[in-house]
């Protein structure tokens, strides 16, 4: 393989059915400033689904020039076509001119990044992403086309060793991808641990992490085991790494680089034997842009990326992971499947479910506690029924009011949640599959008790 062509990771000799073709693309550099140093590729050939463009050497495609961020932009290309999202860059990404955050491409188009331009044109070749034949993995299910590419990936994570770097919208399935990685890989009979780094202040955060001698600091009476020894043999699953404290992230480097960790209070360093996997609703490299997380660390992270798809990416998926949802119901409500009418199924995939998987499992529990089909935020009561639409405010910024809707999201869904379950905090954590720490966090930041 030439220098200047990217290794087309999602074309191997797996199963492709109900995949359709895709083209590949070629990026010409078209600045003659750009990439100008000896040796620099002009051209470069990209037959994989996703192409990331920055300074930074893990990059797909690397430009090294000072108006460039470390990872400026991604192209992707899917069923839909071509598109480039901007990465939080520093000087922005124009595509044709225009500046923008995502965009769709056609041929020809000229993308600028700071300094550099390149014309993006579709290649006359197509390959298929590659799927795996399961439609199962753990605890996940699903049939659909980006699904089925999640699971091919997951599969190989598991057949490795290497660390895993789990992305995708809260909800969407990665703390159960990485037990399922765990559980179908070779550390299976080892122990699996979860840390949520959400959900504890940096000094506590560092002594779950990697443990402390007693005496150590105030409080530390006993010595305490980090989740790095107590793993030792198996794996480690840091949930929501993206909000790691800056003051950790170099100790967790070192942990990645070294496999050594040394607990608060002590001076010898120890040796652990630790698989690493990590999630994030966050995308890292927009936090190495904007100074938030360490890029060398998010390079030692990323060895193997896997994105979860958001539901509304895949609502054929639906009906399948509702029975499922059910099924898991029915030991405590026997009527529980019976709820699954066609009717119910129809009106589920025309519900936006910003909180995915999530967020219809405790949509369907309602249900079943009440013992009949509840309305749907933003659905339409009858499959024949406009869906309702959200109100945005085109003028802000897009970021902005993403943010915006996100936040109200929190809200509302935590004000429900305490509701469903008459201001019981432990209850409401254990519905929603999150921790009470993270809970009481999310309350604190939206300025409400409990009761």
């Amino acid at each position: 393989m030439s220098d200047n062509t990217v290794d087309a990771t999602l074309t191997e000799d797996f199963g492709t059915g109900g995949a359709a073709p895709l083209h590949g693309f070629t990026l010409t550099v078209v600045d003659a400033d750009a990439g100008s140093g000896a040796g620099a590729p002009k051209s470069f050939a990209i037959s994989a689904e996703r192409c990331s463009i920055g300074s930074a050497s893990n990059n797909d495609v690397v430009i090294e020039d000072p108006t460039l961020s470390r990872y400026h932009c991604e192209l992707r290309v899917d069923a839909r076509g071509a598109r480039v999202r901007d990465l939080g860059s520093r000087n922005g990404t124009f595509v044709d001119g225009t500046r923008v955050l995502e965009a769709f491409l056609k041929g020809g188009s000229l993308l600028r990044m700071g300094r550099p331009q390149l014309r993006f044109d579709l290649a006359a070749d197509t390959h298929r992403p590659r799927l795996s034949a399961a439609t199962r993995f753990g605890a996940l299910v699903g049939t659909s086309v980006p699904m089925r590419a999640a699971f091919a990936l997951l599969e190989r994570a598991a057949g490795s060793d290497a660390t895993v770097l789990l992305e995708g919208e809260t909800g969407t399935g990665k703390g159960a991808a990485a037990e399922a990685i765990h559980h179908n890989g070779a550390r299976a009979a080892a122990p699996f641990l979860v840390v949520d780094c959400a959900a504890l202040p940096a000094p506590l955060l560092e002594s779950e992490l990697f443990g402390h001698e007693r005496g150590a600091f105030t409080g530390a009476d006993t010595r305490r085991v980090g989740a790095f020894e107590e793993a030792d043999g198996g794996t480690i699953f840091l949930d929501e790494i993206g909000e790691l404290p800056a003051e950790l992230q170099p100790k967790l480097l070192r942990v990645l680089e070294s496999r050594e960790i040394r607990r608060l209070g002590q001076n010898a360093y120890r040796t652990v034997d630790v698989r690493v996997i990590a999630a994030t609703h966050r995308d890292l490299r927009a936090e190495v842009n904007a100074g938030r997380f360490r890029a060398d660390l998010y390079f030692r992270l990323a060895v193997l990326r896997v994105t979860m798809p958001a539901l509304r990416q895949r609502p054929e998926d639906l009906p399948a992971i509702a029975e499922q949802i059910l099924t898991g119901f029915g030991a405590r409500h026997p009527r529980a499947r019976e709820l699954l009418t066609p009717e119910l199924t129809a009106r589920l995939a025309h519900a936006a479910w910003p909180g995915n998987v999530r967020e219809l499992r405790n949509y369907l529990e309602r249900c079943v506690v009440l013992e009949e089909p509840l309305p749907l935020d933003g659905a339409p009561a009858s499959p024949g029924a406009a869906a309702a639409t959200p109100q945005v405010d085109a003028a802000q910024p897009y970021a902005d009011a993403r943010d915006g809707a996100i936040e109200a999201f929190e809200r509302a869904y935590v004000e429900a949640l305490l509701r469903l379950h008459k201001g019981n905090v432990s209850a409401a954590a254990r519905a929603a599959g999150i921790t009470r720490v993270y809970l009481y966090r999310l309350l604190g930041r939206h300025g409400l008790t409990p009761r």
